[in-house]
């Protein structure tokens, strides 16, 4: 089992940075990250990212599923420009960590933001606890 930055580790009991044992509770993380592509990306340059992305899948252990597109949504202009997103679902936070520090996903997150309108003000990142 491994340490995480705040000194838990995954499973059924945890130690505080005190070392004082509590029962944790690992929920699944719903990871969603909306883009707001700049005019000049191609739906194929699109593409070949949500394909890095989809990769990961098999790259990082603890991706539950990855789903990417654009948004379908019939309320129009509630996207705010966001018109292209994914979202992962991981089996735990520690999982979610492993993927943030990962230098694959560093990499693909670099041309993301690169192809995004406005660097990172066009990406806007959004995770959730899934009980």
């Amino acid at each position: 089992m491994r340490a995480t930055q705040s000194g838990n580790v995954r499973g059924d009991v945890a130690f505080r940075l005190d070392d004082r044992p509590h029962v944790t509770m690992h929920y699944m993380i719903r990871h969603c990250v909306f883009v707001r592509f700049r005019t000049n990306v191609s739906a194929g340059e699109r593409d070949e990212i949500f394909d890095e992305i989809v990769g990961l899948r098999g790259h990082l252990s603890g991706i539950v599923a990855v789903c990417t597109g654009a948004n379908v949504s019939a309320e129009v202009g509630m996207d705010q420009g966001f018109a292209d997103g994914f979202i992962i679902d991981f089996i735990d936070p520690m999982a979610r960590d492993d993927y943030l520090a990962d230098a694959e996903h560093q990499r693909v997150g670099a041309r993301i933001v690169a192809a995004a309108e406005g660097g990172i003000a066009g990406v806007f990142v959004f995770d959730l606890d899934i009980a």
